[in-house]
């Protein structure tokens, strides 16, 4: 087994040399400062201008969804979709307990319960055995399937990406729709990422994206509700703009709603990054073949790789390692001291604190995978190191 010495020499080797390497640093040139600044002259910042309306144009044509409507985050995504969704308070919400922390709380926003599932060990995505074996158990009623260990309504499944790795969506969708159980993509890790030809987020009732600081294209802050559903689209936009009722000057509201809506400054920055979308998918994809290749011969590490019939965008790089949990860390510790960025797997949601006293499925895998998986320096710029 290699040791810590080899593990930062094997990514130095591809990253080069700087006193730190941030784990995803944003790419913003020129083009960027452009945008935003045609932005700033035309006063307009807020949720109205004209570069939200061609983000969203041009997230939808990219992705084939049907419409796509810009929001402040992705986790007020996630919620507004949910709700869109049918899920009402009360209900349950089938999720991998192997997710960042927003895909949970999104749930929580609306009133309903996480119900935390194992992951599958190939794509790190929802297990569909696992999901298969909740529904399969669950009892069917007038308002739908009740979950037969909480109780509960089923209201939704919302499969995750990750790391931009697309799961096996076709088969989940396939399987909710035996169910009568709609999904939720949250595929916010995962622009530029396509299961056979079909972009991630656009195979569920609906689906959102992150355009995060950290995200491989980035607005800032900044989601998106996609759907090719035209109503769902437009309940999208009402609701995460307080509801107003179009007129020329009366403020007037026909439900509570949300002040969501995505505002033209970070609209503009979105634009110009879209721009370079094309060069950012080649240079992650040129990072992850030089790590694949680094890492070849280095004993207990483990390049992840795309699943096979996918095209990931590779948001983050990422090594499985052996020797548990504390060879993990000490891999942290020593790239960390060597001002390598990197990062293990987030704590898995069903025991972060406000989720620890819910029931959950049986998470093996997903154990296994936090416990080895050690995410590296992925920004795009590194390709040119």
């Amino acid at each position: 087994m290699s040791d810590a010495k080899d593990f930062v020499r094997t990514i130095r080797g591809v990253v080069g040399e700087d006193s730190f390497v941030g784990l995803h640093i944003p790419d913003i040139t020129d083009v960027e400062k452009q945008k935003v600044r045609e932005c700033l002259d035309s006063t307009f910042v807020s949720s109205v201008g004209s570069f939200v309306g061609e983000f969203e144009q041009s997230i939808a044509e990219l992705t084939g969804a049907g419409y796509g409507v810009a929001v402040s985050n992705g986790t007020s995504a996630l919620q507004v979709a949910l709700e869109l969704a049918g899920v009402g308070a009360g209900d349950d919400v089938i999720v991998p307990t192997l997710s960042f922390v927003a895909t949970a709380n999104a749930v929580s926003h609306v009133g309903a319960h996480p119900y935390f599932v194992d992951s599958d060990e190939e794509t790190l995505g929802l297990s569909v055995e696992a999901v298969e074996a909740v529904l399969v158990a669950a009892r069917s009623t007038s308002d739908g399937l009740v979950n037969s260990v909480t109780g509960r309504r089923i209201g939704a499944i919302v499969p995750m990406h990750t790391l931009g790795h697309p799961m096996r969506i076709v088969e989940l969708v396939a399987l909710a729709e035996a169910y009568g159980v709609p999904v939720v993509e949250d595929a916010a890790e995962s622009l530029g990422s396509r299961a056979g030809t079909s972009h991630t987020g656009t195979f569920g009732t609906l689906g959102i994206l992150s355009f995060n600081g950290n995200k491989i294209l980035t607005t800032g802050g900044g989601g998106m509700i996609l759907t090719s559903d035209e109503e769902l689209a437009r309940r999208a936009r009402h609701v995460t703009t307080t509801a107003k009722l179009p007129h020329r000057w009366e403020f007037e509201h026909d439900e509570v709603a949300y002040n969501y809506r995505m505002p033209n400054l970070n609209a503009a920055l979105g634009v110009a990054q879209l721009e370079r979308l094309p060069e950012f998918l080649a240079a992650k994809r040129r990072l992850a073949d030089r790590y694949r290749d680094a890492f070849e011969d280095l004993s207990g590490v483990h390049f992840l790789s795309e699943p096979d019939g996918t095209e990931s965008n590779y948001w983050l790089c990422a090594v499985r390692v052996t020797g548990g949990v504390e060879r993990r860390d000490e891999l942290l510790e020593a790239t960390n001291d060597a001002g390598l960025q990197c990062r293990p797997f987030w704590n898995l949601l069903h025991r972060q604190a406000p989720y620890r006293h819910l029931p959950h499925a049986p998470t093996p895998v997903a154990d296994a995978l936090q416990a080895s998986v050690v995410c590296i320096p992925s920004s795009p710029a590194l390709a040119a190191a």
